[in-house]
């Protein structure tokens, strides 16, 4: 039976592969970065785009389909009854913006050496595509469902998943769900989250007159811009950093290497490249240079050691810092940062050891936080999930936690499965989640759906 049912998966999903490349062509195309709400699109009418367009492409697969009031939306296999356990699957249709660095357009979709580049291919288009196409085969061939299975699309995950919030409080929660918005094979644990700026005093005859950097606070800023009221002979050159003079003032330009907040190694921060810039130039003013030697301590070490923050509780991988995005409002700087944080710190800790870091040369604004998130490995799904990507790919592999965010932390009982690898090498024309060029193999995709497919017929096994 197991074979048999092997070769019919396989069988669908190679039948489908063209559909599969054509359909999240299409979902890409579509430019669904967070905008201002509107009547039915309450996080702005690129998301809402991209929703009504994952409907659509549901739709085509004969799904019947659902729009929440533009937050949220669903394909599902089947009518499900009130009061009955259904099993879902949550992908997000919003994305990070485009940022510098592309060798293309970031929403058309190219396939270079088998892989898929653009913005969402890997985070979250592509997965959310493979849903689609998992329920597809659970519908068409006809398997007996204990629990019918719906595949959430949401529209707000990269910034606040308040898309989740609105189903929550609208909605029966679901037996059980995963969502492909990470790694392979199962990702129980998520690592806290603090996040706010870092805020400047107004200053007063300064010699910044503007500096901005970063296209998202969750992202390791590639370009950063200065503007300064004083020489460019007067400024330290440094690699990264060109320097022009412009209508009486000098521009500082920086280009570093981008990357996700949560797995910073490797990146080199844009922002942080000016920062030292400015220091070892020693051009700015007392009050300008005290608040960039705090700004300095948070670019210095992305393991927070240099703020005094570092933590590792050997259960997940130590503490990670970013600065994201810099803008000047008001005469003040405004720098956010990104903590993903063990459980052996918490937010009162982290504000108290930033706090003092700041001094009298800056202040803490708009802190956030949430408290790390962990399912037991040992329970009835997390092991259908980790026998059945082992099943299909020989591996022997075991859960894991991370440092990223996702809505699996938003549901009662829910993880993160895939569909990326943590030992996946991009080669040197594609990029990460959140990069220039955001690039996803094809055939790992297709391996992905496999599994999807297998996984969801496991879990119907099970007491839920």
């Amino acid at each position: 039976m197991k074979d048999q049912q092997f070769a019919s998966i396989d069988a669908f999903v190679e039948q489908h592969r063209d559909d599969i490349l054509r359909d999240i062509t299409r979902l890409v195309a579509v430019p669904s970065v967070q905008g201002d709400p509107a009547p039915g699109a309450p996080f702005g009418p690129g998301p809402r785009a991209a929703l009504d367009t994952a409907l659509a492409i549901a739709g085509d697969l004969g799904l019947d389909t659902h729009n929440a009031a533009g937050y949220i939306g669903w394909a599902e296999t089947g009518p499900i009854a009130d009061g009955q356990k259904y099993l879902a699957t949550i992908t997000h249709c919003d994305v990070v913006p485009e940022g510098n660095g592309w060798d293309a357009d970031p929403y058309t979709v190219r396939v270079r050496d088998g892989w898929l580049l653009g913005r969402g291919v890997a985070d979250d288009k592509g997965p959310a595509v493979l849903t689609l196409y998992a329920l597809k085969y659970l519908k068409d061939s006809g398997a007996r469902l204990r629990y019918p299975v719906r595949a959430l699309l949401g529209t707000n995950e990269e910034t606040n998943m308040y898309d989740v919030d609105y189903y929550a409080e609208h909605y029966p929660q679901p037996a059980f769900c995963f969502t492909p918005d990470a790694e392979f094979p199962v990702c129980n644990g998520e690592k806290g989250g603090f996040n706010g700026e870092i805020v400047s005093p107004r200053f007063q005859d300064g010699v910044i007159a503007d500096f901005t950097g970063g296209v998202a606070v969750n992202a390791v800023p590639d370009r950063a811009r200065c503007t300064l009221r004083v020489e460019a002979g007067k400024l330290t050159p440094a690699d990264g950093l060109t320097f022009r003079e412009e209508a009486g003032l000098t521009v500082i330009e920086a280009q570093g290497k981008s990357g996700h907040a949560a797995t910073p190694e490797g990146t080199v921060n844009a922002i942080g490249l000016v920062v030292n810039c400015l220091l070892q130039s020693g051009v700015a003013t007392p009050a300008e240079t005290a608040y960039l030697q705090v700004l300095a301590r948070l670019f210095a070490a992305t393991d927070g050691s240099a703020l005094g923050i570092q933590a590792d509780d050997g259960l997940f991988t130590p503490l990670t810092i970013i600065g994201g995005t810099i803008r000047m409002e008001d005469g003040c700087l405004r720098q956010s940062f990104d903590c993903r944080y063990p459980t052996n710190t918490d937010a009162d800790t982290l504000t108290a050891r930033m706090t003092e870091v700041c001094g009298q040369a800056a202040r803490l604004d708009k802190v956030t936080s949430r408290v790390p998130f962990y399912i037991d490995a040992g329970s009835p799904a997390i092991q259908t999930l980790i026998q059945t990507y082992n099943e299909v790919t020989g591996e022997n592999a075991t859960p894991f936690t991370m440092g990223g965010g996702t809505y699996a932390r938003h549901f009662p009982y829910a993880v993160s499965f895939g569909p990326e690898h943590a030992d996946m090498k991009l080669p040197d024309f594609a990029g990460p989640m959140h990069g220039a060029n955001e690039g996803a193999e094809f055939e790992k995709l297709i391996e992905a759906l496999k599994i999807y497919i297998l996984a969801l017929l496991r879990l119907q096994e099970i007491e839920l």
